[in-house]
């Protein structure tokens, strides 16, 4: 018995058992967002609401994630190539200070919007356990599909999987 706690135990270490650990309130792929305010980093602060109509790509990052570091110059590459088209980029920090959210959207250039969800309501709804997270959203607000870790999301294989999903041609 206690070897199989013990296995049990590494394997949600590893990550592998992530449907055991939900997050408090966490909308599951099929399901509709829930509407939340928004606190702006670089610019106004607005409600998830207001960008249903057109297909939703929110990534959920910490400037103290090296992964989410990593992945955030393709999410502004694909932002830019994409902006007012055919989906919407956002980005929503999990920073405790946002100061540090801003100083590292500075330095590293990004100007897709962002947001900082402080009160943890986004991060538990979204089901941020792991960063960084990466949600593909549809124009009613469901979540057709999340993805953990980081992703070269301007790559021909990201963007063919951003297609099928949003059922658009890229």
């Amino acid at each position: 018995m206690a070897k199989l706690v013990i296995a049990l135990w590494l394997l949600c270490l590893t990550g592998v058992l992530p449907a055991l650990a939900k997050t408090p309130g966490e909308v599951e792929a099929g399901e509709v967002l829930r509407d939340a305010r928004m606190q702006g980093l670089s610019n106004p602060s607005i409600k998830l609401s207001a960008f249903r109509g057109k297909p939703l790509l929110i990534n959920v990052w910490a400037s103290w994630c090296a992964p989410c570091r990593q992945e955030m110059g393709s999410l502004e590459r694909l932002s830019r190539r994409f902006w007012g088209g055919e989906f919407n980029v956002i980005g929503i920090s999990t920073d405790d200070y946002p100061d540090r959210a801003k100083a590292f959207l500075r330095q590293s250039g990004v100007s897709f919007n962002n947001y900082i969800d402080s009160h943890l309501l986004l991060e538990n709804m979204l089901g941020a356990d792991r960063l960084p997270l990466t949600l593909l959203v549809d124009a009613q607000g469901r979540v057709l599909a999340k993805f953990y870790g980081a992703k070269e999301w301007d790559s021909p294989e990201a963007l063919a999987v951003i297609a099928k999903h949003f059922r658009i041609k890229l």
